[in-house]
């Protein structure tokens, strides 16, 4: 029996995104293309691998017997392209590169323009994505993480940690007043990325007492929360090399104990034999690191 590993991939991606629509999305298809494959998969096995729960698609008993077979077919095609893009040695082609929206927003840009300078055959592609990609997957080529991978296939490299700190726009601090203690800023408004439960327990331990009824903005966006703190709604939260480029912007308290942000580049260890590759990832670690010129 033979099929397009494409159907594979296809009914891969609806089991594990649980619809069609989120498939298409992660796979960077439309949803009636990968309808179609599911359904001439069906056809081609004899079976039905699906079954509509309200607007989800839950696997039929049968899909869930084939999963894991499918899975291993998936994990074996990565690994294929991994050892295949590990063998290239040209500084040309595509690099994928997954970083939070706020770092790929106000610091790769930069970063990419002197890569594009030294090696104008190399395409970037950035996943301004605040979830974490699976490079395991080939979701992206290298990570730059806040927290350390744990999988023993993933190369990852410690960079100089940042700080998170307070900062407001002058024009706020003019209307408001610019608090000299903590303890001045329990009446203040707050700008909060997602939700500031986890938040509250930090800015306590330093002294800032304030509760969820202070975060009167929330995104889950961090651009769009520093564009509000940019329009003067209230105090963001912000790491120190974006809040360093950003005009009219000033450190609310400037004893406050900064918050520290460590800072991974990640990469898959096939992958960081790629020539192209290696050559964004040190650029990365350079930049990043602070050796390679201001970001």
């Amino acid at each position: 029996m033979s099929f397009d590993w494409n159907q594979a991939r296809a009914f891969l991606a609806t089991a594990e995104e649980g619809s069609l629509s989120a498939a298409a999305r992660a796979l960077g298809q439309t949803q009636p293309t990968l309808g179609r494959q599911v359904a001439a998969l069906e056809e081609s096995l004899g079976v039905l691998l699906f079954e509509r729960v309200g607007r989800s698609l839950s696997p039929t008993q049968t899909g869930l017997d084939l999963l894991d077979h499918f899975r291993v077919m998936g994990d074996a095609a990565a690994r294929i392209s991994l050892a295949a893009s590990g063998q290239s040695q040209a500084l040309e082609g595509r690099v994928t590169i997954t970083a939070s929206d706020v770092a790929s927003a106000y610091l790769l840009p930069a970063i990419v323009e002197r890569l594009q300078a030294e090696a104008p055959g190399i395409e970037i592609e950035l996943l301004a994505s605040n979830q974490v990609r699976d490079l395991l997957r080939r979701e992206a080529d290298i990570a730059i993480r806040h927290v350390r991978p744990e999988q023993p296939d993933l190369i990852a490299k410690r960079l100089s940690d940042s700080a998170a700190s307070l900062y407001a726009t002058s024009d706020y601090l003019d209307r408001h007043g610019r608090p000299k203690a903590a303890r001045e800023l329990s009446g203040s408004v707050f700008i909060g990325y997602t939700r500031p439960n986890n938040l509250l327990a930090d800015l306590r331990a330093r002294g800032v007492v304030v509760t969820a009824r202070n975060f009167r903005f929330i995104t889950d966006s961090g651009v769009v929360a520093w564009e509000m703190m940019k329009q003067g709604l209230g105090i963001g939260i912000m790491m120190r090399e974006i809040a360093a480029v950003t005009p009219g912007v000033e450190l609310v308290l400037p004893d406050f104990d900064p918050m520290p942000v460590p800072v991974w580049l990640v990469a898959h260890r096939e992958l960081h034999t790629s020539r192209r590759i290696r050559l964004v990832f040190d650029r990365l670690a350079d930049a990043l690191s602070g050796t390679g010129g201001p970001a």
